[in-house]
């Protein structure tokens, strides 16, 4: 009698010619009466009745191809991670696998049961305790009581939630929500975990515990990961394999640095305006109160800058409510995504609410390498309790700087992108042996 030997490249899922399609601007009434009235007001070109106010009739009917023919397999064991520009699909694809939405065209094969963690507090009721709400998710898992009880005070321990366990959710800050929500994922029975940038919430000491955990998950247990990250320092640290999407195809399919190096060839330094109102904010709560509608890079037909040359930046935003003074700050990446530093916060000025304002704001290049580049927009007000996001697009802002004498040497990629000041020499005198 022979012993078979377990294949050591076991598909746990396969996608063949996955497609999604939406169309923009349609959302059904709920009922056959507020469908006819929608329909008999764009018969008339009156505003209709079912819609959010605000949205843009204008995309109605349109259709947008989140995904348009992916095909991919990922293997038992596997921490495989998903990249690629805003847009790119890589949301779209995670809520597929996770069963949230259902694809248009195309098959999924799925092996196993898949815990998901596409945001913050994903699954969890808000009047529940943390407590009552890691056996919910246990039960959504297929799991018993019995089975959760197991796993119960390692969950609790590695939250670091304890003292707050037996409290409702809804109390808990952004932190303590995504430490609970991510150690039910990661110790309750499921063989494939589907994360999407969670780790960028939390502090620092808790994102290595995680980035530690998954790696065990993938390496030790033989559980399958895959992680979605903009992030490519916890890109590299966790992920065996990468694929890199594009405008809902995948790219490139392999080794970790290379698909980096795919992706920030997608960096897109020739779009000079952005229209803002209508894109995903990357908080929750951003967008509501205060609204940007659009950025301008002004006066250039694209995005790449010369060695000391200014970049000025023109918004226009919208206030929802009165705001006695509105702050920003850019956070900036280079083109790997790795962090080089925040601006300094500056005030934009007093707002009235359903005004709309035009900001124009300048940002010295000059301390950059040459290189490209993108920022974040970050707007905020500054309360008692530290600064409150006011809005935060899911965009990338993308830039180029070029034709400097300040290059740095080709060993400085790990060692940062900023010109520091030379170091004065005071003097060197011979000292006694």
């Amino acid at each position: 009698m022979t012993m078979q030997t377990q294949n050591p490249r076991e598909p746990v899922i396969e996608i063949t010619g996955l497609k999604k399609q939406y169309r923009l601007g349609q959302i059904g009434g709920g009922t056959l009466t507020a469908d006819l009235q929608s329909w008999w007001a764009r018969v008339r070109g009156k505003e209709d009745p079912n819609l959010p106010i605000g949205t843009d009739t204008r995309l109605f009917g349109q259709t947008f191809m989140a995904l348009n023919g992916v095909d991919l397999t990922v293997y038992k064991g596997e921490a495989l991670g998903i990249i690629g520009r805003n847009g790119a699909g890589k949301s779209t694809l995670l809520k597929l696998l996770s069963r949230i939405t259902a694809p248009s065209a195309g098959e999924m094969k799925i092996k196993g049961r898949v815990a998901s963690m596409l945001e913050v507090g994903t699954g969890f009721n808000g009047e529940m305790t943390g407590r009552e709400n890691i056996y919910m998710n246990g039960s959504i898992l297929g799991m018993t009581k019995a089975e959760v009880d197991v796993k119960l005070d390692q969950i609790i321990e590695f939250s670091e939630c304890g003292e707050f366990i037996d409290t409702p959710v809804k109390r808990y800050s952004s932190g303590m929500f995504v430490k609970l929500a991510f150690a039910v994922a990661a110790h309750l029975d499921s063989e494939i975990m589907v994360m999407d940038e969670v780790l960028a919430v939390g502090d620092m000491k808790f994102q290595q515990k995680c980035l530690g955990k998954m790696s065990d998950v993938a390496g030790q247990e033989g559980r399958t990961v895959l992680y979605v990250s903009h992030n490519m320092s916890t890109i590299r640290q966790l992920c065996t394999r990468c694929v890199v999407l594009d405008k809902g195809r995948v790219i490139f399919d392999g080794n970790v640095e290379d698909a980096i190096a795919v992706y920030m060839e997608t960096t897109d330094v020739n779009v000079v305006h952005y229209e803002l109102e209508d894109l995903g904010r990357m908080t929750s709560g951003a967008g509501k109160r205060l609204r940007v509608l659009s950025l301008d890079f002004v006066g250039k037909e694209s995005s790449v800058f010369a060695a000391g040359e200014p970049l000025t930046v023109r918004i226009r935003w919208r206030a929802g409510q009165k705001f006695d003074a509105v702050n920003m700050k850019l956070n900036i990446h280079y083109r790997d995504s790795s962090p080089v530093g925040i601006s300094h916060p500056v005030t934009l000025g007093a707002a009235e609410p359903g005004r709309v304002y035009t900001t124009t704001f300048t940002f010295d290049t000059s301390i950059l390498s040459e290189g490209q580049y993108f920022f974040y927009l970050d707007v905020f007000e500054r309360e008692l309790a530290g600064a409150i996001c006011l809005d935060k697009p899911n965009q990338e802002f993308a830039f180029e700087i070029t034709n400097t004498d300040r290059t740095l040497p080709e060993w400085a990629a790990g060692w940062g992108h900023i010109h520091f000041p030379p170091v004065q020499v005071l003097g060197t005198e011979e000292t006694a042996q």
